[in-house]
């Protein structure tokens, strides 16, 4: 009887033992710290500076209208030209051959013009008397016209290879700044090839590359203030005359030129110049860059909910800013974006919100 009294208590005891046990609720996981931002959009207008230079409204590249080999070159980069003014020469050699022979060519043609006049009038005087048949009157008289046409053709050939010489001299057609040089004393040359860059006198252009992103929405105040990098201080107003339909295969960037109203002094051509031109405003929400995280590829951030539950959010980002991102779509207004400490947050993370220290009482927090 003692013994089975024994293995009672014992019995007794491991179930009151196990009882307790299981009234002890288990250790709750220690929740991670994260520091958060509220969701405040704002209207951001990105504010854009582009770099340029100042061009010349109408550029012309200068060409022989003939081949051959250049002797002379009377003009350098940088160099002010008039209208009508010699740029260089090509060897007149071959051309003026063509046109001596074309003069002898009317020459004879002359000649043959001055016997066949006389044999028709001597025809002329002998029909009324019938000293000559009209055959014979009408053979001198087809001689005179048929060379009279062979002179006109020679004196017209003649004229085409005077014009040809004349084609040996490089003209500028109006006045300028030459630009560019592609050609050297010596070297030969085909006809419509590039020899010099003009940039003719008149209106001047801000001309900027512009990397297409930032014309999505272009500004609706189309006039800006573009001055000199160098020196701020000089300044002049400009309004955007034009920007080129097509992206450039070799930059990806659209260029836009700007009509300066003025030149003042100390910008010139070729003055490397800037200016600052803003978009419509957008709704947006702008985050420091710790913020920001990715989902696969895509960007994302950690939202924080009213249960105290993480969740990875995509977004869109509109522009990257120094140390902050402008959030164009994917958060609304009030949500908390956590900021610091979502390196170790996978979605439906409870976490703990930390207050900053230089925050006053925020209340309860989940």
């Amino acid at each position: 009887m003692a013994g089975r009294e024994i293995k009672l208590f014992v019995g007794l005891g491991l179930l009151a033992l196990l009882g307790a046990c299981g009234d002890k609720k288990p250790l709750e996981k220690e929740r991670p710290r994260v520091f958060v931002q509220a969701v405040n959009p704002a209207d951001f207008a990105a504010s854009v500076t582009l770099t340029g230079d100042v061009q010349a409204r109408v550029q012309t590249e200068l060409s022989f209208r003939v081949g051959g080999k250049i002797i002379q070159r009377l003009v350098d980069v940088g160099d002010r030209v008039s209208a009508q003014q010699v740029l260089a020469r090509l060897d007149p050699k071959d051309l003026q051959i063509n046109v001596d022979t074309a003069q002898a060519q009317v020459v004879a043609e002359q000649a043959r013009v001055t016997q066949t006049a006389a044999a028709f009038v001597r025809q002329q005087k002998l029909l009324p008397k019938g000293y000559t048949s009209q055959s014979e009157y009408d053979s001198a008289q087809a001689a005179l016209r048929s060379s009279q046409s062979a002179l006109t053709a020679a004196q017209a050939q003649l004229a085409n290879a005077r014009e040809q010489l004349s084609y040996t001299a490089l003209i500028a057609e109006a006045p300028g700044v030459i630009t560019a040089r592609q050609a050297e004393v010596g070297q030969v040359v085909q006809a419509t090839e590039p020899i010099f860059s003009l940039a003719r006198d008149g209106a001047r252009d801000a001309v900027f590359n512009v990397y297409e992103s930032l014309l999505i929405a272009p500004p609706a105040d189309r006039s800006l203030v573009v001055s000199l990098v160098d020196n701020p201080a000089i300044n002049t107003t400009g309004t955007v005359r034009e920007i080129t339909p097509a992206v450039s295969a070799q930059t990806g960037t659209v260029q836009v030129k700007v009509t300066l109203n003025d030149l003042p002094q100390g910008m010139q051509l070729g003055s490397v110049v800037s200016a600052t031109a803003k978009v419509p405003g957008k709704s947006a929400v702008e985050l420091p860059w710790s913020a920001l995280t990715k989902d696969l590829s895509a960007p994302a951030v950690w939202v924080v909910g009213d249960d105290g539950t993480a969740q990875l959010r995509g977004v869109t980002v509109a522009r990257y800013l120094t140390g902050n991102v402008i959030i164009s779509d994917g958060l609304s207004g009030g949500e908390n974006v956590v900021t610091a400490g979502g390196q170790l947050l996978h979605p439906g993370s409870r976490v703990e919100i930390a207050v900053p220290l230089d925050a006053g009482p925020t209340g309860d927090q989940p």
